[in-house]
């Protein structure tokens, strides 16, 4: 009896030890996580880069589990992290708004909202089906708050098909549609309305790939497969923005859309009650039963408004940076735009970053390194806590804290943002709410 009562306490007692081993690796195991977190936190505090500036994910604190599933789901490094058994956000202005961890969470924790409490995001009215308050007109892409490409492609397809849901049948010379932007949703929506049977055109004010087309050629715009009408699964990874370009075109080629470059759209009025007639600064017109826009959010760049900034040697854009050579060249701005386009032309020009403050913020981890290995290696020269002044046929005014310097120069990029087409959308009657913690629905 003594023999099996002490069989039964060694087996009882090693359950309890492996128990008590298995707490203990796994509080341990936890403990480490929350202290890098914090770290983590403790830094992107530290860099500006803890607050979201768009699309973002919040975490319901009393519905997490802490399974970690977001983490594992998020392409992006150091998006999120687990404290104290919960999941948290670190480089929240990193975020690109995937939407992978929304997705992945297994109780539905987590929400994409855009605007803060602190920072509030203008957004335009539109329903569950795209319209905005305007009967018959429509938005889709970065325009409403999804700005990633692969969502932007989906927003475009799903809204023109709630477009065909709601077409009445055009009379001559009247489009069924017409989309403004050709961008990754303005794309998408051309190649849905062909594939839908819609007679529609697509204005673009600048070129094909809107936003995308302003990135410089070796920036990485998709890290993942998304579909797109006429063509079905477009399996892209690492792709660089000619790539998908060149798709884009090989596409539109073969499907004889009717994209038009170069044509700004400079106002809508509605006519006869049930249509839209589009004025463009070329002054071509065009009357329509609907309107999808798929306008950036940043349209139009930010000048700076000093003295020369409207000689030709001022660009607010980085394109063919191979072409570019043996000049003397300013670069305006400490986001990532500037610093991107400040590394492209490092090798074979003399290139001066000049930053408002006094060190970077918000900057994508990789471009941090790169743009402190350039500075390292006096590839790129930084003059930080300084603003332009004026712009002249053969220098440049800056002002710093310890006065004026000026230097030669041969070009200038210009990297202040963009602004928002408020005044735009308003004339046209969209109705726009500055929001705050916005629930952003995935369609």
């Amino acid at each position: 009896m003594d023999e099996v009562l002490l069989e039964e306490l060694i087996v009882y007692g090693t359950a309890f030890l492996l128990c008590a081993m298995t707490i203990f690796f796994y509080l341990r195991r936890k403990n480490k996580k929350t202290i890098e977190t914090v770290k983590k936190v403790a830094m992107a505090k530290e860099e500006g880069l803890f607050e979201p500036v768009s699309l973002y994910p919040y975490i319901d604190l009393n519905a997490c589990i802490g399974s970690g599933a977001c983490i594992t789901a998020c392409p992006e490094k150091d998006i999120l992290g687990i404290e104290n058994g919960i999941a948290t956000v670190i480089n929240t202005s990193n975020c690109i708004g995937h939407g992978a961890c929304f997705h992945a969470c297994p109780v539905e924790a987590i929400s994409l909202r855009i605007g803060t409490e602190k920072r509030g995001i203008d957004l335009p009215h539109v329903s569950e089906a795209y319209e905005t308050n305007i009967k018959g007109m429509y938005i889709a892409g970065e325009l409403g708050g999804m700005g990633l490409i692969k969502n932007s492609v989906e927003q475009g397809y799903q809204a023109m098909k709630s477009i065909a849901e709601n077409i009445k049948p055009s009379k001559e010379n009247v489009l069924d549609v017409v989309i403004i932007g050709a961008g990754p949703a303005g794309i998408s929506a051309t190649l849905a309305a062909k594939e839908i049977g819609l007679s529609a055109i697509t204005l673009e004010q600048d070129s094909l790939g809107g936003t995308v087309y302003t990135f410089p050629r070796a920036k990485i715009v998709m890290t993942a497969p998304m579909d797109l009408p006429l063509y079905g699964k477009a399996k892209l990874y690492d792709t660089s923005k000619d790539e998908l370009l060149q798709l884009w075109k090989k596409i539109i080629a073969e499907h004889d859309l009717e994209i038009i470059e170069h044509t700004k759209v400079e106002g809508i009025l509605p006519v006869g009650g049930d249509s839209f007639k589009i004025i463009t600064n070329t002054g071509q017109e065009y009357i329509c039963n609907q309107v999808l826009l798929c306008i950036g959010r940043r349209g139009t760049p930010r000048k700076l408004g000093v003295p020369g900034e409207d000689t030709q040697k001022v660009a607010y854009r980085l394109l063919e940076s191979e072409r570019i050579s043996n000049k003397k060249i300013i670069v305006v701005g400490g986001g990532d735009s500037s610093i991107e386009s400040a590394l492209l032309l490092k090798d074979e020009n003399k290139v001066i970053l000049s930053y408002r403050k006094d060190k970077f913020s918000r900057l994508k981890p990789k471009n941090r390194e790169k743009i402190e290995d350039a500075i390292a290696d006096n590839s790129i020269d930084v003059v930080y806590n300084s603003n332009l002044v004026s712009i002249n046929a053969k220098s440049i005014l800056l002002k710093t804290g310890s006065g004026e310097i000026e230097i030669e120069n041969d070009q200038v990029y210009i990297f202040a943002g963009g602004e928002l087409p408020t005044s735009f959308l308003q004339n046209v009657g969209i109705e726009i709410t500055k929001r705050h913690g916005h629930i952003m629905k995935k369609h």
